[in-house]
């Protein structure tokens, strides 16, 4: 399960509600083609946020780190304030599906819980999720974030800083995060 939202959504929407809706509906058409190019699917895209599904826990990784690359790409020369950055939470576990493609349970909860612990720009995973992409994962380096009592979730959740390049942390570091953000165009 893939959540992602914008960071500081609210202040770009004051700041510019035309330029932010345009910004916002490019880093939804990066999601949407990542996340089938990857074997997911979009459950919901409400207000600021990006819920998807995976196939495999690999296909929601690859697909989360080359969506914070391609922002980062697209925004390149665009000054911070103008700027749209994405946090992104990952999660391998059991979700409910109803008929209409809705889906809930601990798998969802968890995932969005997680892309509060993301940098903007940033990519933060489950245990579950980096013992099933250990070694697997080309171009993804895992730090770690040690045990987080989330709102919500009675047992901690064990969490990691997910960032390109392949190396791994076992402590805490002050690694900088990726930069993924949209510009807010004008009219």
């Amino acid at each position: 399960i893939l959540a992602a939202d914008a960071a500081g959504f609210a202040r770009l929407m004051t700041a510019d509600d035309q330029g932010t809706v345009a910004a916002l509906d490019a880093a939804r058409a990066v999601f949407r083609r990542l996340v089938a190019e990857h074997q997911g699917r979009i459950i919901d895209m409400a207000g600021d946020s990006v819920l998807a599904v995976f196939e495999t826990a690999g296909g929601a990784v690859a697909a989360a780190l080359e969506v914070q690359e391609e922002l980062a790409e697209l925004v390149a020369d665009v000054p911070e304030e103008r700027c749209m950055r994405f946090r992104i939470g990952v999660h391998l576990g059991d979700v409910i599906e109803k008929p209409d493609g809705t889906v809930y349970g601990d798998g969802v909860n968890i995932a969005a819980r997680l892309q509060t612990l993301a940098d903007p720009g940033g990519i933060a995973v489950s245990e579950s999720i980096r013992t099933a992409v250990k070694g697997r994962q080309h171009g993804a380096g895992f730090e770690d974030l040690g045990e987080q009592q989330v709102r919500n979730i009675a047992d901690p959740v064990r969490a990691w800083r997910v960032h390109p390049g392949g190396a791994t942390s076992f402590g805490s570091s002050s690694l900088a995060p990726m930069s993924s953000m949209l510009p807010l165009q004008r009219d």
